[in-house]
C-alpha cells in the first residue's frame, strides 16, 4: 500500500546504532506553507523522534516546540536524547539540525518533551466540549491555489471564525471553531495530533482582518489522552477550537483545544506568535 502522506512526511531513519536517538529526515512538499514546511509537521517529527527512541518510556504527556529558523527543502538530522528518566516520568531535550548555504549543520529547530508512564486515576474534562453542528452538517472547507500545500492534507469543515473574505481592518474577535482530519483518513497518534495542534490560521488575521506576516515562535502541546483513547477516535473529526489573548508589541499568544467527536478533550495548546507591522 502507498503510505499516507504524513507517515511520509514524519518518517525517520536511524543513523547510528551507537546514538540510539540520532535520526535522519527530510522536509515533504506535500506538506510545504509558504516559505516552508507547515510548522506541525516539524512539531511531529520531534515527537516521532521520541515516540521511535528505544528508550522511552510511557506516553507523551507534553511536547514544547522552538522554531528557531526557516526550515528548508531537503534532508535533515534529528536528535532525541533522554536527559532524565524517573519512576514514572521521562524528560526529553530534541534539536534538528539542517544545512546552511555553507554546507555547516545549523540548528532549525529545539524541543523539549515529557513522556510518563500514565495510570488509572479519577478523571473530568473540566473545559467541556462546545454544543456545535455535527462534522456531517458542516461544509467542507474549499481551498485556494496558492502553493500552500499542507492544507490540503486536511478536512476542514469549518463552524466560525474562518480567514476573512476581506482585509479591511474590521475584524473584533479572534475565535474560531472548525471539525477537522488528516485528508485522507487516518487513524490518529500522538504525532498526528502533535500536527493537529497547529491546524489554526494566525489569530492577528482574524482579530484585525488584516494580512500582516507572521511565523510561530514557540508552540507547547498537552497531551490529556493515552493511545487508547486515540484508538477510540480512529479516523474521525476532531473539534478544534483557538483565540488569542493578547497582541502586544509584535508578538501574540494562541490557545487551542481538540476534542473527539464524543467530546473527550485530547489536547490543550499554546503558541506564541511573530507579527509584522
Amino acid at each position: 500500500m502507498t503510505p499516507h502522506p504524513f507517515d511520509t512526511a514524519v518518517s525517520l531513519t536511524p543513523l547510528d546504532a551507537a546514538v540510539p536517538g540520532r535520526f535522519a529526515g527530510a522536509s515533504s512538499p506535500d506538506y510545504w506553507n509558504m516559505v516552508g514546511p507547515f510548522g506541525g509537521t516539524t512539531a511531529a517529527t520531534a515527537m516521532q523522534a521520541v515516540m521511535q527512541h528505544p528508550d522511552r518510556l510511557g506516553e507523551p504527556i507534553a511536547l514544547t516546540v522552538n522554531y528557531a529558523a526557516a526550515l528548508g527543502p531537503g534532508a535533515f538530522t534529528v536528535l532525541a536524547t533522554p536527559v532524565r528518566t524517573n519512576r514514572s516520568t521521562q524528560h526529553w531535550t530534541v534539536s534538528l539540525t539542517q544545512p546552511d548555504a555553507a554546507g555547516a549543520d545549523s540548528v532549525v529547530m529545539t524541543a523539549t518533551a515529557v513522556t510518563a508512564a500514565r495510570r488509572q486515576t479519577w478523571g473530568v474534562n473540566d473545559t467541556p466540549m462546545p454544543a456545535v453542528t455535527p462534522p456531517v452538517a458542516a461544509e467542507k472547507m474549499a481551498f485556494p491555489g496558492g502553493g500552500v500545500e499542507w492544507i490540503k492534507r486536511y478536512e476542514m469543515r469549518p463552524l466560525s471564525g474562518m480567514i476573512p473574505r476581506v482585509w479591511d481592518g474590521s475584524g473584533t474577535d479572534s475565535l474560531s471553531q472548525l471539525w477537522v482530519r488528516d485528508n485522507p483518513p487516518r487513524p490518529l497518534d500522538f504525532s498526528s495530533l502533535a500536527a493537529l495542534s497547529d491546524v489554526f490560521f494566525p489569530r492577528v488575521w482574524l482579530r484585525r482582518a488584516k494580512h500582516v506576516p507572521v511565523g510561530t515562535v514557540s508552540m507547547t502541546v498537552h497531551f490529556h489522552a493515552d493511545s487508547g483513547q486515540l484508538a477510540e477516535c480512529g479516523e474521525g473529526f476532531l473539534l478544534g477550537q483557538a483565540r488569542a489573548q493578547a497582541f502586544r508589541h509584535g508578538f501574540f499568544d494562541q490557545t487551542a483545544q481538540l476534542w473527539t467527536e464524543s467530546g473527550t478533550l485530547l489536547v490543550t495548546t499554546n503558541q506564541i506568535v511573530y507579527y509584522k507591522e
